[in-house]
Formats: structure tokens, sequence, C-alpha cells
């Protein structure tokens, strides 16, 4: 078997790979980050040509395990060639990154043999400054209007501090979050499950077209012409975990693509926020769920999640206090006094006292404080409430 394109040609080897196996095959990655993605190819052709496979991958656990990988590659590299998947992408104006590039996102190495062989990219094509900073928001598509309210409104203040947002592009939360980012004038990328020449899904295409015409990136790990199956959706949900500084979960069932994308992070090592919602809800039953179990920090506001996903120091968010009382401070003696005043009307000293279980001395000393306050004023010989 003979390949129609220069196997030793990086971007072409690299593109080759993101057709060959499918998205996070560790197999497949430890076969290119050990011999390269050109010799891997190289290597694959030869095990494909060989009749016999046993001589080629030897014995044992592992020798098996690459013998199902592989025959499971070679049906693959029956009319492949890169170049047409190249050349479709470059006639929308994309660019195929692969790991050598100095706009590759550094981040990506952290899924080790998982890691993409290649990123298909519309738009902005520097993601690894643009994703430097970064927040995923995440969560259902059947978003309830409180999901979708939160999201906004988390999501704009983001922008304002200077995070980039990224997200999957389907309905719900992935929408608002793009949406509201493109209100804010900031940065989004969305990471697709299929390939880029075909925007999904398709009701959400004018979005996507708005986030790539706003400078920000359209992003998959498959080339042109790849379908959105639901395994690459899992799939995907690895790339964007890892491409952010923390993930934010705002509803989701226990049974969500969005928790998917939490676990990721926590095995990456990224911090986890999650909205909580009303506990009624069961789109936010999988937010609770981490919540309780501690996967995830419960997060209400932008600077919250700024906090998480930001620098030490440089991000933490202020400490929350309640509304100002006007009895903040106020001793025992006063808070009596002030509490055995009568609604309306005034009252003496010696009611105060006798009310409040407190001497007189100890009133006309809580009277002169609460004076001060503004919470009661001198009547003549008597008192009574406000001024």
């Amino acid at each position: 078997m003979r390949l129609p394109f220069d196997i030793t040609h990086p971007l072409l080897a690299a593109a080759a790979w993101s057709t060959i196996a499918e998205p996070g095959n560790s197999i497949a990655g430890a076969l290119v980050q050990n011999l390269g993605a050109s010799e891997a190819l190289a290597w694959l052709i030869s095990a494909a040509n060989n009749q016999c496979l046993s001589p080629v991958l030897g014995s044992g656990t592992a020798a098996r395990h690459l013998s199902r990988a592989v025959a499971s590659w070679v049906p693959r590299l029956e009319d492949l060639d890169p170049r047409r998947t190249v050349e479709t992408l470059s006639r929308v104006g994309g660019h195929v990154l692969i790991p050598s590039d100095p706009r590759w996102p550094q981040r990506l190495h952290d899924l080790g043999t998982a890691s993409p062989f290649s990123l298909w990219v519309r738009g902005s094509a520097d993601l690894d400054v643009q994703t430097s900073r970064s927040v995923a928001m995440v969560g259902a598509r059947a978003a309830t209007a409180y999901g979708e309210h939160i999201t906004m409104d988390i999501t704009q203040d983001l922008c304002t501090r200077g995070f980039a947002v990224i997200s999957g592009g389907a309905f719900g939360v992935d929408a608002a979050a793009h949406r509201a980012v493109l209100t804010q004038g900031g940065y989004t990328l969305a990471a697709m499950a299929g390939g880029v020449d075909r925007l999904y899904p398709a009701a959400n295409h004018q979005m996507l077209r708005s986030v790539m015409e706003s400078g920000g990136s359209v992003i998959s790990e498959v080339p042109c012409g790849a379908l959105p199956m639901k395994q690459r959706f899992l799939a995907r949900n690895r790339v964007i975990a890892c491409l952010a500084s923390a993930t934010v979960v705002v509803e989701a069932a226990l049974r969500s693509g969005a928790l998917s994308t939490a676990n990721h992070a926590t095995h990456l090592n990224r911090p986890v926020g999650a909205v909580p919602g009303p506990v009624t809800s069961m789109q936010s039953a999988g937010c609770h769920e981490l919540i309780r179990s501690g996967a995830a920090m419960c997060v209400t506001e932008g600077a919250e999640v700024a906090d998480l996903a930001g620098g030490m120091g440089v991000d933490a968010a202020p400490g929350k206090a309640g509304a100002d009382a006007t009895t903040d401070g106020l001793s025992q003696n006063e808070l009596s006094v002030l509490d055995s005043f009568p609604a309306r009307g005034s009252t003496t000293v010696t009611a105060l006292a006798r009310n409040g279980g407190v001497s007189v001395p100890g009133v006309l000393s809580a009277l002169g404080v609460l004076e001060t306050r503004g919470l009661v004023s001198a009547c003549g010989s008597q008192w009574r409430r406000g001024k």
C-alpha cells in the first residue's frame, strides 16, 4: 500500500492521523508521540502491508491492544489524502495547527497521549495566546431561562475582567455564553465535534459565523467532512476542559455531557465551579451533586469564577457582607433598651428600665448611644423611636 501524498510532510502526516484515529485514542497518541506523525504513519503502512501482524507487533497484552487498534485504522488508509481536507479548510479561510506550531495551545500537552494530532481552525488561529486566561462555560442544551440568564451575567462579567470564554457551540448554556461574549466584544472559542467546514448545529450557524468574524475561533480536532458523532462530542469535552483555566457548569442533569467536561477538568487538576439552582430543578441536579461531592466549588457570579480561574491574589473575589443594619455594634443592654420602646408614642426612662430589665443608669447610658445613632430622640422628659 502506498499513499498519494508525502507522508514526511509534518502537517499532512498529523492531519492524516486526525482521520485515521478517533479523537482521544491513546494508543495512536502514544505511537505518534514516540515515533513522530510521519514515522508512525510509515510504521502503520508497513503493518498494513504485512499479511500476518504478529512478527510486526509481537505478542502479549499490549501487542493485542495494538493489533486491534491497527485493524481499526487500516480501513481508513484506503483513499486517504489529507491534502483534500486541508484544501477544503483553506477555501473557507481556515488553518491547520500541529503541536510544533507556535500558535498551538500548550495546555493541550497536559492531555498526554490523548492530545489531538492537529487542530482545524476557523477564525483566529493564535490559540495559545487567546486561551492563556480563559474559562469554559458549559451546561444543559435544554437550559432554563434562569440558566441562560446566569450564564450571560457571569460571562459578561468575565469578559470585562479580560477572560476568554470557551464552550461547545451548542444550544442552551453554550449559545448563551458565546452570545454574551459577542455583546461585550471579547474573545470566545467554540470547540466542535465534527468538521469546521459544516458548522453544527445548523441553527447556530450565524452565531458561530459571528464568533469567527468577531475575532474568535471555531476549532475541531477532526478534519473537514467529519461527522459530529456521539463519541466525538464526549471526546471534544476533554479539549474544552484542557484549554480552559477553569470549568464552570451552569445547569446539568445527573446524566449530562457537561458533567463529563467537569470530570475531565478534575482529572487535569483544573478547578471546577458549579452554579446552584432551585432544589426542585432536575436541570440543576448535576450541579448540586458536583457541589455536594466536593468536586466543584459553588459559584454565583463572575467575581467568584474569576477567583477560581485567575491569578492568585490578582483576581480574588471580595468578601460578601449582608446589608448594613442600623443596630450593628450595639451592646446587649442597648438592644434591650431599643426593643423596649413602643411602636408608637413616647415612654419614660422608668418604663424602659422596667420593660427591658435594665437599671436606670444602664438605660440612660444606652439612650445616649441610641440617640447618637438617630435611633431614638428625647421628647421633653420622655423618649420615642426615631428622630
